[in-house]
């Protein structure tokens, strides 16, 4: 069972909300193929509120698949089956009638910037309007607020109206965030934000997860295990669709681990 492969929490720079947090999602028994072919086999496990939760591995490991799953995307896929359970505060989230109501609470972010044709300023108004938001008033303080959250708006405050598809890469990776937020979630999934971005763009979205976990849960898939060292409060390890470890992450990083492969893994002698 995925409690008896938790390490002990150590504290330091990552400490999370704790054990006695409450759970925002509880997965059972998930799996995932494509056609004949698994992608994920029996993960089970909990993230809490407001904690980071990390997910590492190799390629192919199912890391993606996972994500994909708790946002009901294999309704836009026909080849993709899942199995299993994911409770959202306790609601398997394939009961709910409307898979938009579930993707407004758990939003995501993919590792390519994909905007929408639109302005800066309409990118981040459009998920507003859909719900029903339209006094340019309104409007201005979400766009606003999202875009300061994402650390974008010093650098786009002037230029709203220009085409978010014209924004460095960097740029255009921090306003499919801000486009996310703008849809209030409680959960945001990141996968591998930093392959299309350089790295002091990467240290500024790293600084703006640190100050959303504190309003929402993040879980962040990274193919760079000290990203997750830096910013995940607990850190799981996908290894051939399944997950093979999850524990504390600073005492992960420090060798207390339940399985050899783990500890390869981290240091870099496979993957």
């Amino acid at each position: 069972m995925v409690d008896q492969l938790r390490s002990t929490p150590t504290g330091g720079p990552n400490a999370g909300p704790g054990k006695g947090a409450p759970l925002v999602l509880q997965i059972k028994d998930l799996g995932v193929r494509y056609g004949d072919k698994a992608a994920l086999t029996g993960v089970s496990l909990d993230i809490r509120e407001n904690e980071i939760f990390g997910i590492i591995g190799p390629a192919n490991a199912g890391k993606t698949s996972f994500l994909r799953a708790v946002n009901r995307m294999d309704e836009f896929d026909s080849h993709m089956h899942v199995s299993g359970e994911v409770l959202y505060h306790g609601d398997n989230i394939r009961n709910w009638r409307n898979p938009y109501a579930i993707r407004r609470r758990i939003g995501v972010v993919f590792p390519l910037p994909v905007g929408l044709p639109l302005s800066v300023y309409e990118n981040v108004a459009f998920a507003p309007r859909i719900r029903g938001v339209n006094t340019k008033k309104d409007l201005d303080i979400i766009v606003e607020r999202c875009l300061r959250r994402a650390a974008l708006w010093d650098e786009v405050k002037d230029r709203l109206e220009t085409l978010g598809s014209l924004l460095s890469g960097g740029q255009q990776q921090r306003l499919t965030i801000a486009r996310a937020l703008s849809q209030e979630p409680t959960i945001l999934m990141l996968d591998e934000f930093s392959i299309a971005v350089d790295p002091v763009t990467t240290m500024r979205i790293e600084a703006v997860l640190k100050e959303l976990k504190h309003e929402m849960t993040i879980i962040l898939v990274t193919n760079l295990v000290q990203q997750a060292n830096r910013l995940a409060d607990r850190t799981a390890l996908f290894l051939n669709g399944r997950c093979h470890e999850i524990g504390d992450t600073q005492a992960l990083f420090s060798g207390h681990v339940q399985h050899p492969e783990t500890k390869d893994y981290i240091e870099g002698r496979f993957g």
